[in-house]
């Protein structure tokens, strides 16, 4: 059975990525709370592939938004931080990612994949999960869709300002209404 992760300290990484500047460097949750930062978590399955590139330039495109939230953004599969370069090194309109505003984490012994609860065993990839932590570890959203459908950047801002309003928001709440 599976075991509930909101609501409870966020499993701590560290892993190998490709930063915002093209460079190899780590990320890790435990800088993220030291900063006193949220952290917005993705998995994506694989490098040079159809849907991801899609999200991750949607993300990286508003990356403004999620810097004004306070809130480190992190893209992860289970491909190397070569492979993140090259694809990163590849132009837009050739299917690669272009300039990005935040780091491309490798989670190449699938650590981190397995207890977020997205890998695929057989596969060696991840499910599409977002989880949005807070500065003081605790995961407070996680969700998990099928490699097949995008995320949508509005939807992940949106709960994210409301986990920060720290009130009770309603269905179809938006940024600036009233919570409960």
């Amino acid at each position: 059975m599976a075991e509930r992760m909101v609501g409870k300290q966020a499993p701590r990484f560290e892993m190998d990525a490709v930063l915002s500047n093209k460079e190899f460097g780590k990320v890790s949750l435990e800088e993220n709370m030291k900063n006193d930062k949220w952290t917005v978590l993705f998995f994506y399955p694989m490098d040079f592939t159809f849907v991801c590139p899609t999200e991750i330039t949607a993300v990286s495109d508003r990356f403004d938004e999620f810097e004004d939230l306070d809130a480190e953004v992190i893209g992860v599969s289970t491909d190397t931080i070569h492979t993140h370069l090259a694809w990163i090194n590849t132009p837009r309109e050739d299917n690669g990612l272009g300039d990005l505003e935040y780091a491309l984490a490798a989670d190449t012994n699938h650590q981190v994949a397995r207890e977020y609860g997205v890998l695929i065993e057989e596969e060696g990839v991840a499910l599409r999960g977002l989880f949005i932590i807070s500065p003081e570890g605790e995961l407070q959203y996680q969700v998990v869709n099928h490699n097949n459908i995008g995320r949508d950047v509005d939807e992940t801002l949106r709960v994210l300002q409301a986990l920060q309003t720290g009130g009770l928001c309603p269905a179809n709440w938006k940024p600036g209404q009233e919570t409960l």
